[in-house]
């Protein structure tokens, strides 16, 4: 049994992996400031002797004693990591910073939850983990974007400098239940939408693409990387290899719901990537790993929590 640190341990995809390491016989803490993470997606297991629910912001420095760390700390979705943009850019850097301290300190390996933004609006298609990216330095999405990137480099320093043994994982859009309804990212908002019998919005003409991943695929794909040999430190695109066009997207949430929805097309926000999709070569090749859950299965059990979200009144 390990006790393994997950910053961010109450938010969607936290929560999911707080749920596996369990399930895989060790102890987890959960450390999580609520910005968007939730109670809701934890108080399953709450009861559960080796988990520990710790409200703290990695900001602060962070004491403890652990075997493995997991940085899922950050507001991912545009709507929340531009509310506080200075926040957000502190939680990379700052937050970074903290657990690589504490990870050397420990001499605990740390995987560092890095994304697909780190390749901005791409000009390499498929991406590779080689692409150095076209990212907007003054734009919008920064904080989020050049926060990532900064990330990235200081746990590759930390590494070169002090041997902290760290994992990179870039992760693409993933989905699945406990999504926030508000966080205003492709998937949630097109089905809540479609739920309500709503205009589905979509930006711009609806034929830029995303590959979208489903996220007990994702969490599989991070406690390979975290359990991979100390050689493997990334970065390593987490994606389902699959390509969708937004306009594609919403076709298929309406036809799964049985929903009478419009397409309503607005303008494309500043920065917004016309194009994504990982090449997942190395995360096969290194970790055995490749996404198995594809669209329509992922929608599915998706839809169906949000439809009992609504039964409950809570959207």
């Amino acid at each position: 049994m390990k006790r393994i640190l997950v910053t961010g341990g109450a938010g969607f995809i936290g929560s999911h992996l707080c749920e596996y390491i369990l399930e895989q016989g060790n102890e987890v803490i959960a450390l999580d400031n609520f910005f968007t993470g939730s109670k809701r997606n934890v108080v399953h297991l709450l009861s559960n002797p080796y988990f520990e629910l710790v409200r703290q912001d990695i900001i602060m420095p962070v004491f403890m004693e652990v075997d493995q760390i997991y940085n899922l700390a950050c507001p991912a979705s545009p709507i929340h990591y531009q509310q506080n943009a200075i926040k957000t850019i502190k939680t990379s850097v700052m937050g970074s910073i903290n657990l690589l301290g504490l990870a050397k300190r420990l001499n605990a390996p740390i995987l560092q939850a890095s994304t697909s933004e780190v390749y901005g609006d791409p000009e390499v298609h498929p991406q590779t983990e080689e692409y150095w990216g076209n990212v907007n330095p003054l734009g919008p999405r920064s904080c989020y974007d050049e926060g990532k990137r900064c990330a990235e480099s200081l746990f590759v320093n930390y590494h070169e400098q002090n041997n902290v043994k760290i994992k990179i994982a870039r992760i693409f859009n993933t989905y699945g239940p406990r999504m926030m309804p508000n966080d205003g990212r492709v998937v949630s908002n097109f089905i809540i939408q479609a739920l309500k019998n709503e205009d589905i919005t979509i930006y711009g003409d609806g034929k830029q693409t995303r590959s979208f991943q489903y996220v007990d695929d994702l969490v599989v794909g991070l406690v390979k990387m975290m359990n991979s040999d100390d050689s493997v430190t990334g970065p390593i695109n987490i994606g389902n290899g699959n390509e969708f066009s937004i306009i594609e997207l919403a076709q298929r949430v309406i036809a799964l719901t049985g929903s009478s929805s419009a397409l309503k097309f607005l303008p494309l926000p500043t920065d917004d990537p016309i194009q994504r999709q990982p090449d997942t070569r190395k995360a096969q090749e290194i970790l055995g790993w490749e996404a198995e859950i594809q669209l329509e299965q992922g929608l599915r059990k998706t839809i169906a929590y949000y439809q009992q979200m609504q039964q409950d009144g809570l959207l």
